[in-house]
């Protein structure tokens, strides 16, 4: 109540319109979130590509809404911001990998980020995480009850492990009706398609268009936060040369260090009313 009580003050005070207001809080808020004490310093460093806040903002997130983040991998980097934001009003599920996968990096990845969760519970006790693995684990939670889902850098593996359509399909039934799925990932060309580019990291936009409207969804919009147009997509070890990877070591390190991250579209898709 107090704060509302001064929002409504400082609205008065300055003659804002109160929707303005309130996405200036819900951007703080994401700040907050992307710059908190719970982060590492070589976590938040990436902040200044992956721009967290406005990408989340952008996508409509409030913290309210039930969110499905897809795959955060072992370390959780947007887990990070998404737990401490959604936890006293939203929920938040953690779509992790199978612990039981043949692949061992897998195995690991979903004990690590488990881990972590478990090892700062005043962040991250709310997080529900479950398994995902088409075909054999092929459902997603809470279904048909999600008001958005979340996936950072990963349709290329999708497309290499040939579930693409079956990951694009159980999105879009978690999701309600008028649900969105805000999608980032690495960005190619339009002549790069199939794995020989995919393997690389990079998948053209065209090839997400199709694979989320042939699951059902309706484009939205597209935006350029998260553009590198200094990635000119042709090293040797695809998207993984650049940082924060540098598979390449020593090597052209200060070359790779300042392109940056690899150039990613950020795109918008909605479940039909």
């Amino acid at each position: 109540m107090k704060f509302n009580y001064y929002l409504i003050a400082l609205i008065t005070v300055l003659n804002l319109p109160a929707s303005t207001a309130v996405a200036d809080e819900n951007i703080d808020q994401l700040r907050a979130a992307a710059n908190g004490a719970h982060r590492s310093d070589a976590y938040k460093s990436r902040n200044q590509f992956r721009h967290p806040a406005a990408t989340l903002d952008w996508f409509g997130i409030k913290n309210n809404l039930t969110v499905v983040e897809i795959f955060p991998g072992g370390g959780g980097w947007y887990s990070e911001v998404l737990a401490p934001y959604l936890r006293d009003n939203g929920k938040l599920y953690a779509a992790s990998y199978d612990s039981e996968s043949e692949v061992e990096y897998l195995r690991l990845s979903h004990k690590k980020y488990n881990d972590k969760l478990a090892a700062n519970p005043e962040v991250y006790d709310k997080v529900i995480v479950f398994e995902f693995a088409p075909p054999n684990k092929p459902l997603l939670q809470p279904e048909g009850q999600a008001d958005m889902v979340l996936t950072f850098r990963n349709v290329h593996n999708w497309l290499n492990n040939d579930t693409a359509d079956q990951v694009f399909s159980a999105m879009y039934q978690v999701l309600k009706p008028g649900g969105v799925l805000g999608l980032v990932t690495h960005r190619g060309d339009e002549h790069m398609v199939g794995k020989a580019w995919s393997k690389k990291g990079y998948v053209p936009e065209a090839e997400v268009m199709r694979l989320a409207e042939e699951a059902g969804f309706q484009f939205v919009d597209k935006t350029e936060i998260n553009a590198n147009p200094k990635d000119t997509k042709d090293h040797p070890e695809g998207v993984w040369t650049l940082p924060p990877t540098y598979r390449l070591g020593d090597e052209d390190r200060e070359k790779y260090a300042a392109i940056g991250e690899s150039d990613r579209m950020t795109m918008k898709f909605v479940k039909p009313d």
